[in-house]
């Protein structure tokens, strides 16, 4: 019966968000919309840091990162949504939906570490100011920046290559993407163990980080109230961003992940994940380039550079 039920699925069918064609209308130019703010915003982000040389600074390197992750992360699920909402036939090979949901835990994870490393950055820069120049010097950050991508494949990718998931006789997904969750409602057998990697994975790589960040930012906090009031708004200003970037993923992330998979509907599953996929991909630039004034220097002055350009060319 094992082999029977390997060898007959042999692609999976993603059931999305609806069977209306005006809906899925709707929701095609909704996405198509979210995806193209996502791929020009974090596009841009990552131009602007690389071509202006007084943001070659940790700061922003974490931030070009972060966009070259978010970039990676929406352009893994979103084309095949915007596909499947315009498609009577919502497949997705097994060996796609392997890799789609491998790469999302990959990206997923790689940026919950860097938020953790993008908060230590504002800590060492606001607590420990005469420290930065040693501590993060860019040795150092290259060698962070390594072991963040290398940690996140190792705690994310090797578990789900030891425990692969079996498929039985069902091959519907109540998602638009294969996301780790709704692939495992498929698998055959108990689900026990599996359950038990994905808390254990979740505890050491979202809530662990989760209360890194918070207990760097009450350090922070701690030491901006004690510095000069004209002073204050300038370290919160750098921090503000970061903050409300770290809510909408972990939040969300906590929320699917903490528990076992059966205390959530699909539908749940479903539309929680158009958060950290879709919403906060596309939010991360526009939060940092609204909050952060050399970002939002440097794309205006790229802007008005080429605007001279095309003027002179006239």
């Amino acid at each position: 019966m094992g082999t029977e039920n390997q060898t007959v699925i042999t692609e999976v069918i993603l059931l999305g968000f609806s069977n209306d064609p005006r809906i899925n209308t709707v929701l095609f130019l909704l996405f198509l919309t979210f995806y193209l703010v996502t791929i020009i915003g974090n596009f841009l982000i990552i131009c602007i840091i690389i071509a202006n040389a007084h943001l070659h600074i940790p700061m922003y390197f974490f931030l070009c990162n972060l966009s070259f992750i978010d970039f990676c992360y929406s352009s893994t699920a979103v084309p095949k949504l915007l596909v499947d909402l315009l498609s009577l036939q919502r497949t997705i090979s097994k060996l796609a939906c392997g890799m789609q949901l491998y790469i999302i835990l990959f990206m997923g994870g790689t940026e919950c570490q860097l938020l953790v490393l993008m908060a230590y950055d504002r800590y060492i820069a606001i607590c420990r100011p005469l420290h930065y120049p040693v501590q993060m010097r860019w040795s150092v950050c290259y060698r962070l920046t390594a072991f963040v991508w290398i940690f996140s494949f190792m705690i994310y990718i090797f578990p789900s290559l030891l425990m692969p998931i079996t498929l039985c006789n069902r091959n519907q997904i109540n998602h638009f993407m294969c996301e780790l969750l709704a692939v495992l409602k498929l698998s055959c057998g108990d689900l026990y163990m599996n359950e038990l990697v994905i808390f254990s994975t979740s505890f050491i790589s979202l809530l662990l980080p989760f209360m890194f960040i918070i207990i760097s930012y009450l350090c922070i906090i701690s030491s901006v109230l004690k510095i000069r009031t004209s002073a204050r708004y300038k370290a919160f200003s750098t921090c503000t961003s970061h903050i409300i970037v770290v809510a909408l993923y972990f939040g969300t992330g906590m929320v699917t992940y903490f528990g076992p998979s059966s205390q959530y509907s699909s539908n749940q599953e479903k539309y929680i994940s158009i958060f950290y996929v879709v919403i906060c991909p596309m939010l991360n630039p526009l939060i940092y380039s609204l909050n952060n004034r050399e970002v939002k220097k440097s794309l205006k002055s790229l802007f008005t550079k080429r605007g001279v350009s095309l003027s002179i060319t006239n």
